[in-house]
């Protein structure tokens, strides 16, 4: 049997990354004198803050490196999906899934990650004295639903934050079973064409303040290529050597840094970070991948769980307790992480119905 393209291992490790990188963005950039990303829009002046930092190399450098690079976790998860979709329902079945009970069926388990985390999110906001306090029916219908990603004004009305990830998914799914299933690998190739173009034309100078550029990127748009390059990789793919490995993880940094200080280029670096972390793992021994391994065992439970031990947590480093808050921080997702895998056990998993 040929040696896949990345072992359950290596996949499992590539959750790892990605979680660590979300849940410790998901604290600094909220941290006040932290260097801000660009996630869904591009503002030359973060690049250059970032910069000025790494010269000074002051003793909170780390925490802006988190704030700045973190997000990209995100890409690392949608080529992970795009990867296992075609994985498990192009390469070890021939049965073909209908579309209907295949959206359904990923609904109910976005669902069944969500709630918990979301319940629990909403209680801790009401009881928290400056806690967010925006929950209308219409807004936990379109959260729950996973539609709120298309309304106006996301960055204030998804709260948890980070859950704009259930909504964005859904939609690749969508994406996936209609326009991307069994077809030829030349459609995923024109829809990331078309996705990049679609961001392309709206440059800070064409859409002062990002406003447009904003909402296109929160929806499967801003999305589409590390999605359709973790397509294109399970199909495609081909196992490289060490010297090869070495050589895609050192472009993958520079291109990813250098990349972060012109709007063109930004656009691209998610496709490097993929890239760089496959590397990455790939060049690893397998001792020191076991922690990233680890967490990604437990990364759906922490991506969920995360936002509930920033809000109570986060105080303590907005008093001057930065790298205590941090380390309690962690400990925390993680304790709670376990306690909702738990929790999920007695959560009827869906079948997908043929």
């Amino acid at each position: 049997m040929d040696k896949p393209l990345l072992s359950l291992a290596e996949s499992k490790a590539l959750r790892g990354i990605a979680i660590l990188g979300i849940i410790l963005h998901n604290y600094c950039h909220f941290l006040g004198f932290a260097v801000k990303e660009n996630e869904y829009t591009f503002t030359l002046a973060k690049p250059m803050q970032l910069l000025d930092r790494i010269m000074t190399l002051n003793h909170d450098l780390l925490v802006h490196v988190l704030s700045f690079f973190g997000h990209y976790g995100v890409p690392v998860f949608l080529f992970i999906s795009g990867f296992g979709l075609v994985c498990k329902y192009e390469q070890k079945t021939q049965q073909k899934a209908g579309a209907l009970p295949f959206i359904g069926y990923h609904y109910l388990k976005l669902l069944r990650l969500m709630v918990l985390g979301y319940v629990g999110f909403a209680v801790i906001s009401y009881l928290l004295p400056h806690g967010y306090r925006g929950y209308t029916a219409c807004n936990v219908v379109a959260q729950l639903l996973m539609y709120i990603n298309l309304l106006p004004d996301p960055d204030h009305i998804i709260k948890p934050g980070p859950y704009w990830f259930f909504g964005l998914m859904l939609q690749l799914y969508i994406v996936y079973r209609f326009l991307i299933y069994r077809q030829r690998s030349a459609f995923t190739v024109a829809l990331i064409v078309i996705c990049w173009a679609a961001q392309a034309v709206f440059t800070p100078e064409a859409d002062p303040g990002g406003e447009t550029l904003n909402r296109i990127r929160y929806n499967f748009v801003g999305g589409m290529l590390p999605f359709g390059a973790g397509v294109l990789y399970a199909r495609h793919g081909r196992s490289l050597g060490t010297g090869a490995y070495a050589a895609i993880a050192a472009v993958s940094a520079v291109a990813v840094f250098a990349g972060s200080f012109a709007f063109q280029a930004w656009l691209w670096v998610p496709l490097f970070v993929v890239t760089g972390a496959v590397a990455t793992v790939k060049l690893l021994p397998e001792r020191a991948l076991a922690p990233c391994v680890w967490f990604g065992a437990i990364s759906s439970a922490l991506f969920v769980v995360h936002p509930l031990a920033r809000e109570v947590i986060i105080r303590l480093s907005y008093h001057g307790y930065v790298y205590t808050g941090l380390a309690l921080y962690i400990a925390a997702s993680i304790a709670m992480a376990w306690l909702f895998k738990l929790a999920f056990r007695h959560i009827p998993k869906p079948v997908l119905k043929q």
